[in-house]
C-alpha cells in the first residue's frame, strides 16, 4: 500500500548547500514528491511538534537550530514510505549513521543531522496535517509509477 511521510530539511542543509543533494536521493529511490515548500518554523509550532521531547535538557537546542534559518518541508509517497526514508537517512546520530545514508554521508551531528523524518505511519499522518494544509499535497501518477513496483505491491 502506497503511504505518505514528511521529511523536513533542517536549517543545516540549507546553510550548506544541500537541498538538491539530499532531494535527489528520495527521487532516485522511487518516491513521489506530492508536496514541497519553504517556511520558517515558530517557537509554537516546534513546541508542538517536539513536544516528546519538552523534558529533554535539549529541548531548547533543538528548536533553536530548528529556528536558525528556513527549512524545505516535503511529503513523499511510496510503498512502505516511511521505512523507506527512515533506511535512507540512517540513524539521528550523524557520527552512527553507515556511510550510504544521507546522515552517513552528509553529518557528524546528533543535531544537526540534515533531515527529520517521521517515525510512523502513525507519526506521518499527524505530522502532514501539521505543516500541510490539504490543497498543498498532489495526486498524480509518474510515468516511471510501473517500472517502480511489481503490479500486486501496491
Amino acid at each position: 500500500m502506497l503511504e505518505k511521510t514528511l521529511v523536513i530539511l533542517k536549517p543545516c542543509t540549507l546553510q550548506r548547500g544541500l537541498v538538491g543533494e539530499i532531494t535527489r536521493r528520495f527521487e532516485r529511490k522511487g518516491l513521489r514528491l506530492a508536496g514541497m515548500k519553504m517556511m520558517h518554523l515558530m517557537d509554537e509550532l516546534l513546541s508542538e511538534h517536539y513536544a516528546h521531547l519538552s523534558a529533554k535538557p535539549f529541548f531548547q537546542r533543538v528548536k533553536d537550530s530548528m529556528m536558525a534559518a528556513p527549512v524545505i518541508v516535503c511529503c513523499y509517497e511510496g510503498v512502505d514510505a516511511v521505512q523507506t526514508v527512515r533506511t535512507l537517512t540512517g540513524p539521528t546520530n550523524g557520527r552512527l549513521a553507515a556511510p550510504g545514508t544521507i546522515r552517513g554521508d552528509y553529518s557528524m551531528s546528533f543535531q544537526e543531522n540534515i533531515v527529520h523524518a517521521s517515525d510512523s505511519p502513525e507519526t506521518a499522518a499527524i505530522e502532514l496535517k501539521r505543516f500541510f494544509k490539504p490543497e498543498e499535497l498532489f495526486e498524480y501518477r509518474q510515468i516511471a509509477f510501473d517500472f517502480l513496483y511489481a503490479n500486486d505491491e501496491y
